[in-house]
């Protein structure tokens, strides 16, 4: 999405709209009061599609009297502890209202963020145990970071209840592949069963709407946490392109860190250049130019055979083709050199980059790693 999206002048008229908003909130309606209290669990990266999505939830539970407001609804977001400080900073502040405004409005929602185990953070992974950057060839850090967290409790809902139904704010209008999947996992029925999660089930009430509609929507209401919509949209119109959405299974990785200008990871080196990134430094953000140049010298020193081990961490050769060595891990060497620069960055932007139990468990690895080298 670019930023054309948020300000297009040939908006579909309200009346069209309202009565398409009124089907989605009936169709919300319907599907929260069918007789059995399996939780609702709603996927929210922030990003304008969940937030709609939250919003009509919302909307919904308030038009019901608090007796019908008997099925639990988790609105779960997921911090991969390398979000855009820009981003972070928005979700935080988002899920702060929302967790206020729950009680006083007497919705049955819980507000919840998943983190990766501390074992699998991009820091740990790729400094403690030399994983190279990631790259398309190489995405190791979709599921570790986003994957992983939201699946465990996603899990921890369906072994309580025995079910358990994800709504997403997924559309088709997002791209041509999106439109692809969502035609082929859709078995024609309102709720469709998870590709990978048993027991899950999946809803998407706006899968039909524009991305025209979506800010028509959001620009001309406010949500029923408090507060406005402006945030969002300038986030939108600094950052010059649409968020990494809420990903819980392998086949919609490809939307986390695409060709296109989407905001997520600062350390994503999936992508050839961080567009979005660049689009904040120019509307102001200064502090994150010590991050983008970090990022880019993260992502060269990928491809110099200098700072890579020849070997895998097992002690075996990856050859492809006709017997090219593939370089594997990051020496340790070239570990220590990361982590030294990462700290002078976290120094110079007064932002906590690594946590120091990610640091204990780096020097655990490496420590490990020094004596494992000795045995090969």
């Amino acid at each position: 999405m670019t930023t054309a999206a948020v300000i297009d002048p040939d908006l579909e008229p309200v009346d069209q709209l309202g009565d398409r908003l009124k089907a989605i909130l009936a169709d919300i309606r319907d599907e929260y009061l069918q007789p059995h209290l399996t939780p609702w669990i709603l996927g929210f990266s922030g990003g304008k599609d969940s937030t709609l999505l939250a919003q009509l939830v919302c909307e919904m539970l308030l038009s019901l009297p608090p007796r019908k407001r008997r099925r639990a609804v988790h609105i779960v977001a997921n911090d991969t502890l390398v979000e855009s400080p820009v981003i972070a900073h928005h979700l935080d502040m988002v899920l702060e209202r929302m967790r206020q405004a729950v009680e006083p409005l007497r919705l049955p929602i819980a507000v919840a963020k998943t983190i990766p185990d501390v074992e699998q953070t991009f820091w740990v992974n790729l400094i403690g145990r030399g994983y190279p950057s990631p790259s398309r060839v190489f995405r190791w850090c979709t599921d570790r970071m986003k994957i992983a967290p939201t699946t465990t409790y996603i899990k921890t809902q369906v072994d309580e209840s025995g079910q358990a139904i994800l709504l997403l704010g997924v559309r088709s209008a997002e791209s041509t592949q999106r439109r692809r999947s969502v035609i082929r996992y859709d078995n024609g029925r309102r709720l469709n069963p998870h590709n990978s999660l048993q027991n899950c089930l999946v809803y998407k009430p706006i899968v039909d709407l524009s991305t025209d509609e979506v800010w028509q929507t959001l620009l001309q209401s406010s949500p029923p946490w408090g507060g406005t919509h402006r945030a969002l949209v300038t986030m939108y119109r600094n950052a010059g392109g649409g968020e990494c959405p809420l990903v819980t299974d392998k086949s919609e990785a490809p939307s986390c860190g695409t060709a296109s200008s989407r905001f997520g990871c600062w350390t994503c080196t999936v992508v050839e250049k961080d567009k979005s990134a660049e689009s904040f430094i120019e509307a102001g953000y200064g502090d994150l130019e010590p991050l983008l140049e970090f990022r880019d010298w993260l992502k060269a020193i990928r491809e110099d055979g200098s700072k890579r081990m020849a070997k895998r961490r097992n002690g075996t050769l990856n050859f492809v083709g006709e017997g090219r060595l593939i370089p594997d891990p990051f020496t340790l060497t070239a570990r220590r050199e990361i982590f030294d620069r990462l700290i002078a960055v976290q120094s110079e932007v007064n932002m906590q980059l690594v946590s120091p139990a990610e640091i204990d468990v780096i020097r655990r690895i490496w420590a490990e790693d020094t004596i494992a080298m000795t045995k090969f």
